[in-house]
């Protein structure tokens, strides 16, 4: 059985709130109506461009959790032009969905999240073609980053150089113990191109950054862990179980409430203290008049479990 998923032009969050948005729909112009398939009655899989990224929609209690599956073993999750491509189409999907809540990224293939860019697809290009990849790359990754729903990446086994800088691109990261994470590019005479220079220190700080970068040595899952590169680090295998439990924590917070509290963040934590909490204002403000908002308070004076629709 396959519906016919048409592309909406405003998500939930643009219908009920003020939002801005660095990027417009049209921004992966390429790709028009997406089409859903019912794989199972718990999962929808999106008909993807690229066999190597798989977009589910999980269902039942866990309605409003999407899932981005990488899968391309013979070449480590590698990311080369037909698995580019893929990862536009999925996050474009999930920009104009609806009903997601939160979305997961993680790997089909056993001890591997994402080794990076395809070197060897790499090699057979000449130079505008890998100045149009690797600014494609960075673009959807900065996507990926803007999109309004959390997200969440879970890291098993390695995640290198553009692998990395995708999972940095999440608003959380979990990883296995016995992950291992880099950005190796100076050792090919390169620096990180799709946003390691940038996201790394906002996250581990400016001393730190510069130890990986410039060495381009490999970091353990519990190191990971202690420089805060990663929020949560648990046994190898269980990222993905990890990481489904915090989304279905998620998922059953107030929407509307969840893409307010990532603007106010994400904006806030570039601006000065008195122009974050201006903006911090706006975004609670818009939620005032909102009817998850009446809900919640109804909900706690009932003692019942609130029934949020995003509205």
């Amino acid at each position: 059985m396959v519906v016919a998923f048409v592309a909406i032009a405003k998500s939930v969050g643009q219908q009920c709130l003020k939002r801005s948005k660095p990027y417009s729909n049209s921004y992966f112009s390429s790709y028009g109506v997406q089409k859903w398939q019912f794989q199972s009655h718990r999962t929808l899989i999106l008909q993807s461009a690229s066999e190597s990224v798989k977009l589910e929609r999980l269902s039942d209690s866990d309605s409003g959790i999407l899932e981005v599956k990488l899968d391309r073993p013979e070449a480590r999750n590698a990311i080369g032009r037909d698995m580019l491509r893929g990862l536009q189409q999925a996050f474009e999907a999930v920009s104009n969905e609806r009903s997601a809540n939160v979305l997961m990224i993680c790997s089909s293939v056993p001890k591997v999240f994402c080794a990076g860019a395809d070197l060897k697809e790499r090699k057979t290009m000449i130079l505008s073609e890998v100045q149009d990849f690797v600014s494609t790359l960075r673009s959807t990754f900065s996507y990926l980053e803007a999109l309004h729903i959390p997200t969440i990446a879970a890291i098993e086994g390695i995640a290198l150089g553009g692998g990395l800088e995708m999972a940095m691109s999440c608003d959380i990261r979990i990883c296995g113990e016995d992950a291992v994470m880099g950005l190796p590019e100076t050792g090919l005479a390169i620096i990180p191109g799709a946003g390691g220079t940038q996201r790394l220190p906002r996250l581990v700080g400016k001393s730190i950054a510069k130890d990986i970068i410039f060495t381009g040595r490999k970091i353990s899952g519990k190191d990971a862990g202690s420089i805060g590169l990663v929020n949560y680090c648990v046994p190898a295998g269980e990222a993905r179980l990890k990481a489904l439990e915090l989304a279905r924590d998620i998922n059953q917070k107030g929407p509307l409430a969840l893409r307010m509290a990532k603007r106010a963040i994400d904006q806030g934590v570039e601006l000065d203290a008195e122009s974050g909490l201006a903006l911090e204002w706006d975004c609670y403000e818009q939620l005032l008049d909102t009817k998850d908002r009446v809900e919640g308070l109804a909900a706690f004076a009932e003692r019942r479990k609130p029934q949020y629709k995003g509205e």
